[in-house]
């Protein structure tokens, strides 16, 4: 049947083959004419009378205008409408689809009054259509209407099952596949449909085809074919000047064709290209491309440079046991990646299940499936204490991680996800999300291709990704008695198992088939090989074992397998596990548990040895240490009794508070109330204090809620200020509201006047970036009031300025530009040149509000000269944004715009996404200014997003009301 379904075939004698041949046609649906007759002419003669024959496979395309085909004869389906009824249902064969569905395709979000009758009608006219193609019918079930065919006869489902085969096959047989898949194109995919939802569709499709153009390239070239591709890559080339992977390509053939000054001049102007559209340079794999080049190291073998291939994936366990039918649905998620309409699989169910092993174990086990490397990232969903990894921050790493350059990352969230999912979905990469907190954790990390596969572990059911992608979900369950059994035998040794029948059976009673249980218990039992199993057993039963657990929620039900373990662990180990139990974070890192446990960095690693050994903690990236959530409930239960334990943690809260001060110190230099103490750990630039700030972010908010909890008071004002403007530039506007208020009550605890009135300052400016005016001017009059009855004329000008934006958004400028000159009066007294900036910067900026437009020049210039004298990049595009709004105010439009690009950029550079988003608004007013409503319109819409994933509701509201009113204008 192979070949019947590869290509009509031709039955030209009467032998009992060539009959079954027929027979078998017809018995799947293939239509079986004689020569020359109509279409649909089905043969009831005997065999032996069949002579002269045709066995035609019924063709549906879409990769083009959308047609039916028998052989030569194309069926006519009806005008444009009729047909995308039948693509809707042709995009997804075999599987319902309802009608409410299919009226959205054909008609968008405009139906026609009777769309459902219309539908109807178009339905019966379809199935008269195909009633003479044998094979082809479309049914109605309960679901909704399914047209019911060969996968294989559709041209779509065709091509990716030509790709997904290249993937596993040498590079010779790929070639050839993915050049017959890429013959089954005939233009732009479903090119007579229009619509939103064709267009969907069609984006999807032309980039799985462009992702297998590219590689059939690659290989094209590592066989030697660069002569005869040239000429199709300089074409392509010309129509994709900005995509770097084609690039790599024509300047490999070009070189490999004796062209090598030709291929040289490729890169430089590819180089400029995007220097001048995207601010750019070229990425890693056309950068060492050109290298080699220059270098004369490429060899006579063709092949692109060498692209960076993560391999994030941990080690997996030593043993596994079991799981086959598991393993088995992983097979076929991979098998049918390319058939099927999702490209991700889930993998739930309680907490030490086995669903990280089981994954890790399957992934390690077709890791050469995904040639273009795997990602791995622990998303701590449920991590006992701080926030779960924010999706933006897990695209961000991964991107790094695939190559794309860090001047290519975008700096708001929603960008940075959209461009990781573009990147992977030009991929063939398995993508492990382990540790999901629910649907809507993992849900902006999935790719839109189907190249790539996602896996996702995760205690949550996952019920909404299901029902909104479709996505299988598989649960696991706890082991039975006989893959335990081996289980344990696999961790001791099958012999010790086999001696002790009875006390086995006692444990895996106590394990219930978990597997982390089981683990465990294996390690205590294996650090003494000597001991009967028994006495293991009878340990169990004296401490209570392991009992009854919540389902849905692992608690306190493992203490006893725990408490065997942990007894097994030298002295030190203990205390330090106790105590790592009650540290605050996710995870530590080796430098927070030395300061954790008085000691050095080598001693924290000889120390923790045991623990990891005995599974009861783990590194899962070098130098960090994590305990398992159960474990660490265990553990913070041991130390409850622990007398040093206070001030063990006291000390590591000093240790985030110096650290968190030392990169705060280099974000903004200018004001230090609080020196780093100690020996915090030095940054070298903003970006590496950035980047320190956002690992430890959920572990810093933890730290500081400890120090609270201790009583240990200046540490509670110092974490805010450390975190000051971090928060400010990355809009954690509630979290900021919270640190603040946090230290302000610290302050007063302590009776510290200074801190006080720096933490009454720093809490009405958040407040103000929150939203909460009221709450604002109460405490910076409070604030201001204190100042002036003290004479202290720090706190006076720190009030003057965070008044100052209260009262503009309360409506009244001129109140505003009042409290910024009060403090630039103060602030040039001090002698602090950045203060002094900022001030000028304000007060220039409210004067331009209120109209007087030459003082406003006249203090931002001033603002401006300060800021590049201090290098202030954040400061200077402050300053930027103020020129740009003095110049729209004076009329010059072209001249604003240029500012607030060159803001914009410093703001992208410095991460400060409150004030991008303020930025790009005024860009949006300016386009209104000069005449330009759509682009402002598209702006408002970008803004709005922007702002909604700030929490800025009121900004939110605004930008939906200006779309209102100019819908239509």
């Amino acid at each position: 049947m192979a070949n019947i379904k590869a290509l009509p075939c031709r039955v030209t004698g009467c032998c009992l083959e060539r009959g079954l041949l027929v027979e078998s046609a017809l018995a799947v649906g293939y239509v079986v004419r004689p020569l020359g007759s109509r279409v649909g002419t089905l043969i009831h003669r005997p065999l032996s009378w069949i002579v002269g024959c045709v066995v035609e496979v019924p063709g549906f395309e879409v990769l083009g205008v959308v047609r039916v085909r028998v052989g030569e004869v194309v069926i006519d389906i009806g005008h444009a409408r009729q047909r995308c009824v039948l693509a809707a249902l042709l995009v997804e064969p075999n599987r319902p689809v309802s009608a409410d569905l299919l009226i959205d395709r054909v008609w968008g979000e405009n139906p026609p009054t009777r769309a459902r009758g219309t539908l109807y009608g178009y339905l019966h006219r379809l199935r008269q259509a195909l009633a003479g193609v044998w094979g082809a019918e479309i049914r109605r079930g309960r679901d909704g209407y399914v047209i019911e065919v060969d996968e294989e006869s559709v041209d779509l489902y065709r091509f990716r099952r030509l790709v997904a085969r290249s993937r596993q096959a040498g590079d010779r047989e790929a070639l050839e596949l993915l050049q017959r898949a890429l013959r089954l194109w005939r233009g732009r995919p479903l090119a007579d449909v229009e619509g939103p939802w064709a267009d969907s569709v069609r984006r999807v499709v032309e980039q799985d085809r462009w992702t297998a153009l590219l590689r059939r390239n690659d290989i094209a070239l590592r066989e030697g074919h660069h002569d005869t591709l040239l000429a199709e890559l300089l074409d392509l080339a010309e129509a994709h000047p900005l995509d770097e992977q084609l690039a790599c390509q024509l300047v490999l053939a070009l070189y490999r064709t004796g062209r090598q000054a030709e291929a040289l001049d490729r890169f430089e102007f590819l180089r400029r290209l995007l220097a001048d559209e995207l601010g750019a340079d070229p990425g890693h794999e056309l950068r060492e491309l050109h290298r080699q080049i220059l270098a004369g190291e490429l060899t006579g073998v063709a092949g692109a440079a060498a692209r960076p291939l993560p391999r994030e994936l941990p080690a997996a366990a030593r043993v596994f046991v079991g799981r086959h039918n598991e393993i088995a649905q992983l097979d076929k998620a991979l098998v049918g990646l390319h058939g099927t309409p999702t490209s991700a699989l889930a993998v739930v169910g309680v907490g030490g299940i086995g669903k990280t092993t089981l994954v890790l174990h399957w992934a390690h086990r077709n890791a050469g499936a995904f040639p273009d490397g795997q990602l791995y990232a622990d998303l701590r969903g449920f991590a006992p204490s701080g926030t779960p990894l924010p999706p933006a921050a897990v695209a961000s790493r991964f991107l790094a991680a695939i190559g794309v350059p860090t001047a290519g990352v975008p700096t708001d969230a929603d960008s940075v996800l959209g461009l990781f999912r573009g990147v992977v979905a030009e991929k063939r990469m398995l993508v492990v999300l382990d540790n999901a907190r629910d649907s809507d954790h993992v849900r902006p990390l999935l790719p839109g291709g189907s190249s790539s596969l996602v896996v996702i572990t995760s205690r949550h059911r996952l019920t909404g990704l299901s029902a909104s992608h479709g996505i299988p979900v598989l649960t696991l369950d706890a082991l039975n008695r006989d893959t335990a059994r081996d289980l344990l035998a696999c961790h001791m040794s099958d012999e010790r198992v086999r001696g002790e029948p009875e006390a086995v059976t006692d444990l895996l009673d106590w394990c219930a088939g978990l597997p982390l249980a089981l683990a465990l218990l294996a390690a205590r039992a294996t650090s003494h090989p000597g001991f009967p199993l028994r006495v293991l057993a009878e340990e169990l039963h004296q401490a209570g074992g392991i009992g009854d657990w919540d389902a849905d929620e692992a608690d306190s039900g493992l203490r006893a397998v725990f408490s065997t373990s942990w007894r097994a662990l030298p002295t030190a180990t203990v205390e330090a596990c106790s105590l790592l139990g009650l540290a605050p974070g996710p995870d530590i890192g080796v430098d927070a548990v030395a300061a954790l446990l008085g000691t050095s960095a080598p001693r924290v690693r000889t120390v923790m040895r045991p623990a990891e050994a005995a599974h009861l903690v783990r590194q899962p990236v070098p130098g960090r240490y994590r305990m398992h959530d159960l474990v660490r409930r265990f553990a913070a239960e041991q130390a409850a009794d622990h007398g040093a334990a206070r001030a063990r943690l006291g000390r590591l809260v000093d240790h985030y508070a110096d650290t968190a001060l030392a990169a705060e110190a280099v974000l903004y230099p200018h004001e230090l109330p609080f020196a780093p103490g100690g020996s915090p750990r030095r940054f070298a630039d903003e970006d590496e204090a950035l980047a320190w700030l956002g690992a430890e972010y959920p572990t810093l908010l933890a730290a500081q809620a400890l120090a609270v909890d201790l009583g240990r008071h200046a540490p509670v004002w110092r974490l805010a200020w450390g975190l000051d403007t971090f928060q400010r530039r990355q809009v954690h506007s509630g979290d900021q509201v919270r640190v603040w208020s946090a230290g302000l009550s610290a302050a007063e605890l302590a009776g510290d006047a200074d801190a006080r009135a720096l933490s009454a300052w720093r809490l009405g400016a958040a407040h103000n970036r929150a939203g909460n005016r009221t709450e604002a001017k109460l405490l910076l009059e409070h604030a201001l009031a204190v100042g002036s009855e003290s004479g202290n004329k720090q706190t006076q000008a720190n009030a003057h300025q965070a008044l100052a934006p209260v009262h503009e958004e309360l409506g009244d400028d001129a109140r505003a530009l009042s409290h910024a000159e009060s403090a630039l009066v103060i602030l040039r007294e001090t002698g602090n040149e950045m203060r002094q900036a900022h001030a000028l910067n304000q007060a220039g900026w409210y004067a331009a509000k209120v109209g007087d437009l030459g003082r406003a020049r006249e203090h931002c210039a001033a603002a401006l000269a300060l800021a590049r004298r201090h290098a202030d990049a954040d400061a200077e595009a402050r300053v930027l944004d103020s020129l740009g709004y003095l110049a729209h105010r004076e009329g010059d439009h072209a001249r604003a715009e240029d500012f607030y690009q060159r803001a914009l950029a410093l703001f992208g550079r410095t991460r400060s996404m409150y004030d991008y988003a303020d930025t790009l608004e005024r860009v949006a007013d300016n386009h209104v200014a000069a005449g330009d409503l759509r682009r402002a319109r598209s702006l408002w819409r970008e803004v709005r997003r922007m702002y909604d994933a700030q929490g800025r509701v009121n900004a939110v509201d605004r930008m939906s009301a200006l779309l209102a009113t100019t819908d239509g204008v």
